[in-house]
């Protein structure tokens, strides 16, 4: 069996060591972006693939063009009465009880639109531009997470699991590991189908190796063998000690979002969880000839928004809010126009569906206008590239820095304010030596005013509020100030609502930001 293949298929499995393109781990060791990443805090992603391509319009309606949209789709439109009106111009798919729910409790944030230029609507192309985070004219090797994963996770698998790093790095659910994890010379993410049954592979024990080809490639699925059982038994232990505290729906990604939420409710510090729902690849039978609010679709949206609103009920009733975030993602859209075997054809963007407690509420981008005129084979146009809702998850959830994002994934990276801060009791100033730098900005997200909490040694200190582009939008202060604590309260009149960084300088050189989201 060849290596890929017995990482793919292997029921609980991890990375092993490969050269891609000849670049080693060594090649990005001595990079700088060590320096700009926190990968200590505990928080977590989780990621739901809906494999095939989900037509975005079936989801979120634009109910200001649904008479339009009704003439372009005459086989598989929703009735107006069937849909769930949530505001601002937009209605869910009848179906998606939950993920009305989870809205009207502010736990989500839509992002309209979001694909990526010069769009392939080829599965297998576009599967692989999303998960690498890749302009769609170049292919990489490696995946968006994978890459981050490579700077924070030194000389991974060799010598994991260990005191620093326990558990897993990532988790797929089911069968194959997640290309979004692969790294540049490894897979961060292990494969689980069952946390409970997790059960030992043979290791072939310490039978003799060649020094040849074959030794080389039997020394390679040891290691592999031999991680796997390490960590298999963490996670069954982790699945032991975990709770749930809801009904989960008995559906595949139910049962997925579930198991996800005793690992982490048991005590695993993996990163980043992966869970997979296919079938929304609805060129035929989208709906059912003469009931368009049943059928295949139908059926996905269920079990799609009562798995995300028991996995959300079930991750804030533990406490654990704080520390997790869901977002959905999909290789594309549908095409406008329905075809005539009640279904639709491979398109553009889509929504994209972010969710937990420590999301910015609402929508982000316009609701998509659709005209009387439209071409054959017409997709939603991109209003938002995929690879900024990545990067500003990078920004905001694991605190990396704006610099490294650019490295990550794009140089023309543009800021998004999905998520907001969240409360977690901890005085990011407490215990910092007096001749250290530490800040904090509250409230955040702010209104009316702002109070910025910092210390200092004895110095000049400088504080300036910046726009995204790095702009001077106001000046705070620039005083001579005592070593020690401060506290200063500053009104935000006059401020346009959006994103911006605060920032703290001292005449020693030293610099703090923090993001500060004005409402």
């Amino acid at each position: 069996m060849k290596r890929r293949q017995f990482l793919q298929t292997s029921s609980l499995s991890i990375g092993v060591p490969m050269m891609l393109n000849g670049m080693g781990l060594n090649t990005i060791s001595k990079s700088k972006l060590f320096n700009n990443l926190n990968f200590e805090n505990d928080k977590v992603l989780v990621l739901i693939n809906l494999v095939g391509g989900n037509d975005g319009l079936a989801t979120i309606i634009p109910m200001d063009s649904f008479d339009t949209l009704a003439n372009h789709r005459p086989n598989i439109y929703l009735p107006e009465n069937s849909l769930l009106d949530i505001g601002d111009g937009m209605a869910l798919h009848g179906s998606l009880n939950g993920i009305q729910a989870l809205y009207e409790d502010a736990k989500v944030n839509i992002i309209h639109d979001v694909g990526y230029p010069e769009q392939n609507r080829s599965h297998f192309r576009s599967s692989d531009i999303w998960t690498s985070g890749s302009p769609s004219n170049e292919e990489w090797t490696s995946g968006w997470l994978g890459r981050y994963f490579d700077l924070n996770v030194p000389g991974f698998p060799d010598g994991y699991p260990n005191a620093e790093y326990p558990d897993p790095i990532a988790i797929t659910l089911g069968a194959m590991v997640s290309p979004t994890c692969q790294g540049l010379i490894t897979n961060f993410s292990m494969a689980v189908n069952d946390p409970f049954e997790a059960t030992d592979l043979a290791s072939g024990g310490d039978n003799y190796i060649p020094s040849n080809y074959y030794g080389d490639e039997l020394s390679f699925l040891r290691t592999a063998v031999e991680q796997t059982n390490q960590y298999s038994e963490i996670i069954v232990d982790a699945a032991n000690a975990g709770v749930n505290t809801v009904v989960y729906p008995e559906t595949d990604l139910g049962e997925q979002l579930k198991n996800i939420a005793l690992m982490i409710s048991g005590g695993l510090s993996t990163k980043v969880y992966i869970a997979n729902i296919g079938g929304f690849d609805t060129h035929a039978d989208q709906v059912e000839d003469g009931s368009t609010t049943t059928g295949w679709h139908a059926n996905l949206m269920q079990e799609l928004g009562d798995a995300m609103k028991a996995f959300q009920d079930d991750i804030q009733a533990q406490g654990l809010g704080d520390r997790v975030v869901g977002m959905t993602f999909s290789e594309f859209g549908r095409q406008i126009k329905s075809n005539d075997s009640l279904g639709t054809d491979h398109g553009n963007a889509a929504p994209l569906i972010v969710f937990g407690d420590c999301v910015n509420p609402g929508f982000m981008g316009d609701v998509t206008p659709i005209g009387p005129d439209v071409e054959v084979q017409e997709g939603v146009p991109y209003q938002f590239d995929f690879r900024d809702v990545y990067g500003s998850m990078l920004m905001d959830w694991f605190e990396v820095e704006e610099s490294t994002i650019q490295s990550l994934l794009y140089a023309d990276f543009t800021y998004m304010p999905i998520l907001s801060p969240c409360t977690t009791g901890v005085n990011p100033i407490k215990d910092k030596p007096a001749d250290g730098l530490a800040l904090n900005c509250y409230p955040n997200p702010a209104s009316e005013y702002v109070n910025v909490s910092f210390q200092c040694a004895a110095e000049q200190v400088s504080a300036v509020l910046l726009d995204m582009q790095g702009r001077v939008v106001r000046s705070l202060f620039d005083r001579s100030l005592s070593a020690g604590a401060h506290d200063f309260n500053y009104s935000l009149d006059g401020i346009s609502p959006g994103a911006y960084m605060l920032t703290l300088k001292t005449a020693s050189g030293k610099q703090m930001s923090k993001k500060l989201i004005k409402l």
